[in-house]
């Protein structure tokens, strides 16, 4: 299976990055999105991906980040997505919850990454927190670039139908396995089978029943496609078959040799 969203270079698994991917290898995760949230990171992910040729690097500048971008950000964030080795632009988007970066940065930091993702035609990865309605009005009304995915997936079935029919892509994470999560198990069942991504976005979000551990990493991914195996009503090979094959296509990424 491939974990399409994780963050291999953050300060919790880099300096453990051998044994994480060793246990994720051991686990049946055979590839890994990596994330990078500012340029900076980027610089991070790319240098992992070249030395592990099942990591692949996504590249943007998240929401929290937005204000601290340098004057220059967009410059040398469109020169990094044009590389063969950045599979993606993100994560990007908006996020109301904790906001980090206030709120016209974001938007405008936003907006000037979904430009850069449909010139260099390249998909992108949203983040959206307690900001549905805005992150699906910038999307209607900036550059389009040729697919969309809501990363981190934990919002209604209203609105995951919001999403789902304006053709963009829904991710999970090990947020579906709480107790809690009656209504997003159902959100599992409702998307396409071709629109269907899983993620650890570790190392957050541990699931169950390892929901205790942290940090999260990508050997816990196995938990998280079960879940939603099980709400679909799937064989577990099936889930990983269906969600392995999308995840290579949205991102267009090189078959394993």
């Amino acid at each position: 299976m491939l974990d399409s969203h994780c963050h291999l270079t953050c300060k919790d698994l880099l300096p453990q990055i051998g044994p994480v991917l060793t246990r994720a290898r051991a686990a049946g995760v055979t590839g890994f999105v990596t994330i990078a949230t500012d340029l900076s990171d980027a610089e991070a992910a790319l240098s992992l991906a070249r030395n592990h040729p099942d990591i692949f690097a996504v590249c943007g500048i998240h929401p929290h980040q937005a204000g601290e971008a340098p004057p220059d950000w967009d410059k040398r964030l469109l020169e990094v997505a044009k590389r063969e080795d950045v599979f993606a632009v993100g994560e990007m988007g908006l996020d109301y919850q904790y906001d980090f970066a206030d709120r016209a940065t974001q938007k405008r930091v936003f907006e000037r990454q979904l430009e850069i993702a449909a010139e260099v035609g390249k998909p992108v990865v949203i983040h959206c927190r307690e900001a549905h309605n805005d992150v699906l009005s910038t999307l209607s009304n900036c550059g389009k670039p040729p697919n969309v995915v809501f990363h981190c997936f934990t919002g209604t079935e209203a609105e995951a139908s919001q999403i789902l029919e304006r053709g963009f892509w829904i991710s999970l994470t090990g947020v579906v396995t709480f107790k809690r999560s009656d209504e997003l198990r159902r959100v599992a069942r409702l998307i396409p089978e071709d629109r269907l991504m899983i993620e650890t976005d570790s190392p957050y979000l541990s699931p169950e029943p390892v929901r205790s551990v942290r940090p999260n990493e990508p050997a816990h991914l196995p938990h998280t496609a079960a879940c939603i195996a099980a709400a679909r009503g799937l064989p577990l090979d099936e889930l990983v078959r269906i969600t392995t094959a999308n995840t290579r296509r949205f991102f267009n990424l090189p078959e394993p040799n």
